[in-house]
């Protein structure tokens, strides 16, 4: 009895405690989203002349803040090399990681971090020169490989290679930028990466269209935002912010149109915008949280398109990307 009687007592003292302060809560004390972001991939996260953060990535960082914060500027971007960029996390340097990660069960159970969902679909190609004539990776036998170092994108590499019983000799750098640059001065015949990332990467050569990317994909490449485990309200914040994107476009929610829909659409588009019930109030967030995230940063659709669709510098198709009601994959739970 007396040691149940302690144990009790020691329950009740912890209790008493104040619990450590959520990501939540530091980041209203603050006042600003802390965002991990790459240190600049054309239509993912790159600065313009005046030091302004955009990109696909980006808008994920701007979208948590409007959810948050209620402004979506609100975001301090920090721009971190594949080596650095989940450690940063781990030591709460940052709030959230949005940048290309790739989700493996490694990253996502022997870390200390979480991914909250999927927000691009993508995978590993090759980019070759023209004058190469190669037009299929099982020409490859031999090359030698330009890759970022620290990433699943080697691994893929000595994977691809060995199934198919292919040689290669690998040329690693620590960042993007070097990798690109050593490739266009003949260090390597190859630079294999995301085949988003090559395309951006294309763009910031001499002659870009002296470069083709190889049309097969040789890996899964799942992108999407990463926080810490252990802070389940963020998680949710921050999963929900990608999944009400993706939502609003199903259901034909725009920027333009997000405030009269508040009142006037359907009562699942009233749901998701604030209009009938507060969907957000168990995380913490206001009734309009999504209104606002759609209303100053756009659908998963706008913000595609704006950064990386075919509009795009990058002017890449949605393929996978595109809603499951289009034959894509995107797909978000109900706001209900």
């Amino acid at each position: 009895m007396k040691k149940r009687l302690l144990l009790l007592a020691g329950l009740l003292a912890a209790s008493a405690l104040p619990a450590a302060a959520g990501t939540l809560e530091n980041v209203r004390a603050r006042g600003e989203l802390v965002c991990g972001v790459s240190p600049g991939v054309a239509g993912f996260s790159v600065p313009d002349e005046k030091g302004a953060w955009g990109g696909f990535d980006v808008d994920i960082c701007r979208a948590v803040a409007a959810a948050v914060l209620g402004d979506a500027k609100k975001v301090r971007f920090t721009p971190l090399s594949p080596k650095d960029r989940f450690v940063a996390l781990q030591t709460s340097e940052i709030d959230v990681l949005s940048r290309q990660a790739t989700w493996t069960l490694g990253r996502d159970t022997q870390m200390g971090l979480r991914y909250v969902g999927i927000a691009y679909y993508d995978g590993q190609g090759f980019m070759v020169r023209k004058s190469a004539n190669i037009t299929a990776a099982k020409d490859l036998n031999g090359a030698s490989v330009c890759v970022p170092t620290g990433t699943t994108t080697e691994l893929n590499i000595a994977d691809y290679f060995r199934a198919n019983g292919m040689k290669y000799e690998g040329v690693a750098f620590e960042a993007g930028d070097q990798v690109a640059k050593a490739f266009e001065s003949g260090r390597c015949d190859v630079f294999s990466n995301d085949v988003s990332a090559l395309s951006a990467y294309r763009l910031k050569l001499v002659n870009p269209a002296e470069y083709v990317i190889l049309p097969e994909l040789i890996s899964k490449e799942p992108l999407g935002p990463v926080v810490r485990q252990g802070d389940e309200t963020w998680t949710s914040i921050v999963r929900w912010a990608l999944y009400s994107m993706i939502v609003a476009e199903e259901l034909g929610v725009t920027s333009a149109n997000a405030d009269q829909l508040k009142a006037s659409g359907s009562p699942e588009v009233q749901r998701l915008l604030g209009g009938n019930g507060n969907f957000g109030e168990s995380m913490g967030l206001k009734p309009d949280w999504a209104q606002q995230i759609v209303k100053q940063v756009g659908n998963y659709g706008e913000v595609y398109e704006r950064n990386v669709g075919t509009g795009s510098k990058l002017g890449i198709g949605r393929g996978l990307n595109k809603l499951w009601t289009q034959g894509g994959l995107q797909y978000a739970p109900p706001v209900r």
